[in-house]
């Protein structure tokens, strides 16, 4: 198999303001050329694009190939089950909406210590293994968002877990938040193949500050700024796949170029990556990857991830110099549908399910003290 996926997350919307509005024609498009090319991944999840993803994994690729001919990962959040009667309809409901019959990878989503409480107690592990003696899933194994050592203790406890998924990128590879090198390498200790998710951090990795861009070009002037950041993930031994929530047709011209016939980065190239990482997180203002997660439960509605991108490119700017940037119009055009960062309430619930373990309660006053004057 080739080492890149298409993560079916960040697809191409007929509305920029609602997730669940994917351009279903142009992820067609995309579908087609990937499987053209030679790659076969695909994941989705239950609330990717706003509860869209599994319909539009049916309508784009599952309706339109035979089912031998690519390899489709879907996932058991926690927040959908609260019996064991509930994981069942998920699973039942994962198989209507995707129309693929079995799952080739399924995955316990999102692992960190307080899910893992109720991934336990519901006996998960077992239900996900009775899945796979079914024949109703072809590999088992989860998603974490925690720390090396909790991942030591599950791959110790649960050694029947086939993969894992890690967050894994150049920016976060010695993350004291994320620990991407260090969660790798206990993953590899455990003989388990790592899947990556988030190899551009959401975007963060393919729009460099103009000097890591500099660096990067002059090393390899053909290559996009995003192919280094995916090149990295899949030079790392014992990565079976790379995913890529790829947006527009574009981005899968040049991801499945690149990734086509695949040369893992030599050691002076990965150590550049080192240099470019430096100076991106002296500018970063907010490490959100834009995965989104926060947002549904909001009771003021606040487009979370949106705002702070808007935040993230204004503090890369010399706002002393400018003083204005269109996102001060693009974040007033959002709060014409949704809450403004001032709205927010402080109830936790984002910080409560956030991967990235960020103090966006905070982070909502700094966006709140830029842009709502």
């Amino acid at each position: 198999m080739k080492k890149l996926g298409f993560g079916l997350m960040r697809m191409p919307l007929t509305d920029p303001t609602d997730a669940a509005k994917v351009d279903v024609e142009q992820v067609k498009q995309m579908v087609d050329l990937f499987m053209q090319r030679g790659f076969t991944y695909f994941d989705t999840a239950i609330m990717y694009n706003n509860f869209a993803s599994q319909r539009v994994a049916k309508q784009a690729l599952v309706d339109r190939y035979p089912r031998d001919s690519f390899t489709l990962a879907t996932k058991l959040h926690n927040g959908f089950f609260n019996s064991l009667e509930d994981r069942d309809t998920v699973f039942n409901q994962q198989l209507e909406q995707t129309g693929a019959g079995y799952f080739d990878y399924y995955l316990l989503h999102g692992i960190e210590a307080e899910s893992l409480k109720k991934y336990e107690q519901f006996d998960c592990f077992n239900w996900l293994l009775d899945k796979k003696a079914k024949g109703l899933v072809k590999h088992a194994g989860f998603s974490f968002h925690d720390t090396p050592e909790l991942l030591d203790e599950i791959l110790t406890k649960h050694p029947e877990m086939e993969f894992v998924q890690l967050q894994i990128n150049y920016l976060d590879w010695d993350s004291e938040w994320i620990r991407s090198r260090a969660v790798y390498e206990m993953a590899v200790k455990h003989g388990k193949p790592v899947i990556v998710m988030e190899p551009v951090k959401g975007g963060t990795l393919a729009r460099v500050p103009e000097a890591a861009e500099a660096l990067l070009k002059a090393r390899e002037p053909e290559m996009s700024v995003p192919s280094w950041a995916i090149r990295f993930a899949a030079s790392l031994p014992g990565v079976m796949v790379v995913l890529s929530g790829m947006s527009s047709v574009a981005q899968m011209e040049d991801n499945t170029a690149f990734m086509q016939d695949f040369k893992p980065l030599t050691e002076d190239e990965v150590a550049l990556t080192g240099e470019v990482a430096k100076i991106i997180n002296a500018q970063i203002a907010v490490p959100c990857t834009g995965c989104a997660y926060c947002a549904p439960g909001c009771p003021m509605q606040i487009a979370i991830p949106q705002y702070f991108s808007l935040y993230n490119e204004d503090m890369r700017e010399n706002l002393a110099e400018k003083g204005w940037t269109v996102n001060f119009t693009n974040y007033e055009n959002l709060t014409m549908k949704f809450g403004k960062a001032a709205d927010c309430v402080a109830c936790g619930q984002c910080e409560g399910v956030c991967p990235q373990h960020l103090p966006i309660i905070e982070k909502l006053k700094e966006v709140s003290a830029h842009f709502d004057h």
